[in-house]
């Protein structure tokens, strides 16, 4: 389809080569805003291409990848860029830069586009005029964590890893790890068992049952083998499984994507008993950031996290620093605010259920001293 009104046109969806060329121009275009990306998403089936191509008289080009649920009826259409399992996406034009008219008239076409809602997803470097003229949409922003890989891997060991970290890692050399680089898919199996290991861990943290914790990181991040094998197979060499081993047991894996100038640690997974002691993640991070380094790659987007938590933590100690991706949402009712609502009543009840079980047996035990 194509269209206009006078101030610019419209085509959608995207046509491939016009992506391909943007991406060359944009250089801090990130590892989601890739064309293998795009072609995982839409492999999958549920999604529709509905990207829009926006031309102006300047003679900039600004693409947004936009998808839609195929089995969404018309009145409940959510446009989203992307979906908010596969995160960051947002605009890619020349240079990363837009005017404030054209970035107002883009978002005004974009929010009238979806039946209920529009969300866009901003990398964290996205042009000031995306915020300032984002008034129809309702904002928030999430932390995530980039490590700056100028200077090559040196530079990045002296001054950008703490020194805790370094000697985490000089740890994990010692400890005799064997690490283990696969690009043809053949670990995704080894990564996936370890990723099952890692939400039991995460519902025991969290006082859940399992299958509460598999729904709701199934919403925030899903892992499946189905999603993994697309994502390797559109990526190709450029997707790396790393697994660490202790003794032959697998202990902890990445799986590492690469696009223009960055590298994205996408998924990780451990088995915390055997990887901790050996401080598995810290070494196998130090070997997967060289190797970028020496590639010529340019950032390693370690991906979001609440700062000030545990895994924040983590990620700054090896030299990341914080930004924030925007999420801009233009809604016709409140449902995201109502399903974000139903959630966290249910986390809450499961918690307190969990909480009114231990005191239980806490009590159960007082009463009965003898026994």
């Amino acid at each position: 389809m194509r269209s206009g009104d006078g101030h610019f046109s419209v085509t959608s969806p995207v046509p491939r080569a016009v992506w391909e060329s943007l991406l060359r121009c944009d250089r801090n275009a990130v590892v989601s805003q890739s064309l293998a990306w795009h072609d995982a998403v839409f492999a999958s089936g549920r999604y529709e291409d509905v990207s829009r191509l926006y031309e102006f008289p300047s003679g900039r080009r600004v693409a947004v990848p936009l998808a839609r649920h195929r089995r969404q009826p018309p009145w409940a259409a959510v446009l989203a860029s992307w979906p908010q399992v596969w995160g960051v996406g947002g605009p890619i034009s020349e240079g990363g830069r837009v005017s404030p008219a054209e970035a107002g008239a883009v978002l005004a076409d974009v929010a009238a586009r979806g039946t209920l809602a529009a969300q866009l997803t901003l990398r964290h470097d996205a042009d000031a005029a995306w915020l300032s003229e984002a008034r129809q949409f309702r904002v928030e922003k999430r932390g995530c964590y980039v490590l700056d890989l100028a200077g090559g891997f040196d530079e990045v060991w002296r001054h950008r890893f703490r020194g805790n970290a370094r000697t985490e890692i000089r740890k994990g050399e010692r400890a005799g790890l064997d690490i283990e680089v696969d690009r043809s898919g053949r670990l995704l199996g080894v990564f996936y068992d370890l990723y099952q290991k890692s939400i039991t861990r995460w519902a025991a943290m969290r006082h859940e049952p399992l299958w509460l914790t598999r729904l709701r990181m199934t919403r925030v991040s899903p892992t499946s083998p189905r999603q993994l094998e697309l994502v390797a197979r559109h990526f190709g060499q450029d997707c790396a499984t790393w697994v660490a081993r202790s003794h032959g047991q697998p202990v902890a894996a990445l799986i590492v994507l690469r696009s223009g100038a960055y590298t994205k640690g996408w998924r990780s997974a451990m088995d915390k008993e055997l990887a901790a002691p050996v401080c598995a993640n810290q070494f196998m991070m130090r070997l997967v950031i060289e190797e970028a380094c020496r590639d010529g790659y340019r950032f390693y987007d370690m991906g979001g996290s609440s700062p000030g938590s545990s895994l924040a933590d983590f990620k700054r100690k090896l030299g990341a620093t914080l930004h924030f991706t925007h999420e801009l949402r233009a809604e016709r009712l409140p449902a995201h605010a109502a399903r974000r609502l139903s959630r966290d009543l249910a986390q809450k009840m499961t918690a307190f259920r969990a909480g009114d079980v231990g005191a239980r047996v806490r009590r159960a035990s007082v009463s009965r001293p003898g026994q």
